[in-house]
């Protein structure tokens, strides 16, 4: 910085991507102030690593960058810079070792988020970035920065500030969303905040639900309509629930049935029950003497349909269309389950929607020189498998270098 005196840059948000950017602000130079509404750094980052902290991931980065949907070519700016290679790089560098899942799915060897988090942490504060918690931001007071602090409402003020204070997703954890309607008395131009990564409501039995609710399905398929039309086709696992379904290859479908839901108020998927069989296999089996056994007996005989896909025939299909052998062996492939509704956004992984690209001229807001916004507050949205993660990670070290470089230039 050509500055004699260092600039002070407050970071909101003690998130990854606020973490990263307060990183690339103090190798700059600047004086770092991390400030956050919660008791702890990284809460929401500590618990999406409880079922195994799942990083980034180790597919082709043609393909990598394809994930961010309509946002591919702005996301991409940010990992250009700092691939999904170089994001493994600098968690070797905190001495955390990683390794490839069968899946692709990049993971710290011991699994856990904490003791990353425990490193990173420990590196920003030998840095000199200073730490802030039950600092919560209200707005502003002029120019400088109005919190709610344990010692009640202060103001603070600073020549450069991140926002990173996420999406709407796990508000318990911090991402409230509060920060919408601050930003848009601004002008800023925001994106309503929707359910990403999320499950969906079917219209359940009472009878269904009560005897299935928490069932997986291990093996299936799922054929959707994406909402320019276009049919696609996933195999995976899920898990009926009271209200509908969720799960990872729900969470993978997820967008393009969201927006087939704002679309047409409802979107159709097809389940495949035995996507290791084929349609021929299964009329075979199906069309097999039953003898005196009853249909049920016969087709977990048969073909081992039991539990919830049982359940599943039974529910979506009519008496007449249950008991036609026809109907019924292409239904085992192609069950239509109508999905009615997002889950809350409370409720989901992630949320997409937030600040547009449109606003901002690289990470900084068009109107608000010297603010700047990096992670899930931006839309863009990915799904699950560490693209999220990653792309937080690469916004926040954009944010963290754009500040750097608007410090130095003011001076």
């Amino acid at each position: 910085m050509t500055s004699q005196t260092p600039r002070h840059a407050a970071i909101i948000g003690a998130g990854p991507a606020g973490l990263m950017a307060a990183e690339m602000l103090a190798a700059a130079g600047a004086h770092v102030d991390v400030y956050d509404a919660m008791p702890s750094a990284g809460r929401k980052f500590l618990l999406a690593g409880k079922g195994g902290m799942n990083i980034t991931h180790a597919e082709d980065y043609a393909s990598f960058i394809t994930r961010y949907r309509g946002r591919a070519p702005q996301v991409q700016l940010w990992l250009d810079a700092f691939t999904p290679a170089q994001v493994r790089e600098w968690i070797h560098g905190l001495g955390i070792e990683t390794f490839v899942g069968t899946s692709g799915r990049v993971f710290p060897t011991d699994m856990k988020a904490a003791p990353l988090l425990r490193a990173w942490l420990h590196r920003l504060r030998e840095a000199g970035v200073r730490f802030h918690m039950r600092h919560k931001w209200l707005g502003w007071e002029g120019d400088a920065l109005r919190m709610l602090t344990p010692d009640g409402e202060q103001t603070i003020s600073a020549d450069a500030v991140v926002l990173a204070l996420g999406g709407a997703s796990w508000p318990r954890l911090g991402s409230d969303a509060a920060w919408v309607p601050l930003l848009e008395e601004k002008g800023v131009n925001c994106a309503p905040l929707v359910a990403s990564n999320c499950g969906f409501d079917a219209a359940w039995s009472e009878h269904f639900s009560s005897r299935h609710a928490g069932e997986p399905l291990t093996t299936a398929a799922i054929e959707w309509l994406d909402p320019q039309g276009k049919r696609h086709k996933r195999k995976g696992q899920f898990v009926v629930t009271q209200s509908g379904v969720e799960g990872s290859l729900i969470y993978a479908i997820s967008a393009d049935v969201r927006d087939r839901i704002a679309q047409d108020g409802s979107a159709t998927i097809w389940l495949d029950l035995l996507p290791d069989l084929t349609e021929e296999r299964v009329f075979e089996e199906v069309s097999h003497p039953r003898g005196s056994r009853s249909l049920s007996t016969h087709l977990h005989s048969r073909l081992a349909l039991k539990g919830v896909k049982a359940g599943l025939l039974r529910e979506c299909l009519d008496k007449a269309t249950f008991n036609d052998k026809d109907k019924l062996a292409r239904a085992i492939k192609r069950l239509p389950l109508v999905l009615h509704a997002a889950r809350p956004v409370a409720e989901a992984i992630s949320s997409a929607g937030g600040v547009r690209f449109e606003s901002l001229d690289g990470t900084m807001l068009r109107e608000i020189p010297g603010l700047f916004v990096a992670g899930e507050m931006i839309d863009w949205e990915a799904p699950t498998g560490g693209y999220l993660l990653t792309a937080c990670f690469g916004s926040g070290r954009a944010a963290g270098l754009q500040a750097s470089r608007y410090l130095s230039e003011k001076g």
